[in-house]
């Protein structure tokens, strides 16, 4: 997906599109958990869809659930729902910021290699 250290860097437009497309992968990823979580907060604790919004976009966004969880299989499904929220996130921001740190890197390759060529 990245040019190699050897190549130039992307036209600014080229960059641009790469970087709305890791975003749609990461806001996709982030819609689906959303979803995964709801579902299983309606599941297991018989929330309605709106509850079950607020508690899965809580746990998601790392502030904790809103509703008391009355069922065994509510708490352990909300634990490993946090636990999987937490690696999503860092992964989201992994992949939307990849490119923009992909970018860098490759810039200062690119400077570094073109001041030893001149000395």
């Amino acid at each position: 997906m990245f040019e190699h250290r050897t190549r130039p860097l992307l036209s600014k437009s080229r960059f641009i599109r790469r970087l709305l497309f890791t975003s749609v992968i990461g806001v996709t990823a982030l819609i689906l958990s959303l979803g995964l979580g709801m579902a299983g907060y309606h599941y297991f604790e018989g929330l309605s869809w709106v509850d079950s919004y607020a508690n899965a976009s809580m746990i998601l966004s790392g502030m904790g659930p809103l509703t008391p969880l009355q069922t065994d299989g509510g708490k352990i499904f909300a634990g490993s729902y946090a636990l999987f929220s937490g690696l999503t996130f860092i992964t989201v921001v992994g992949v939307i910021l990849s490119p923009i740190v992909h970018r860098v890197f490759h810039r200062f390759h690119l400077e570094g290699s073109s001041d030893h060529e001149h000395r």
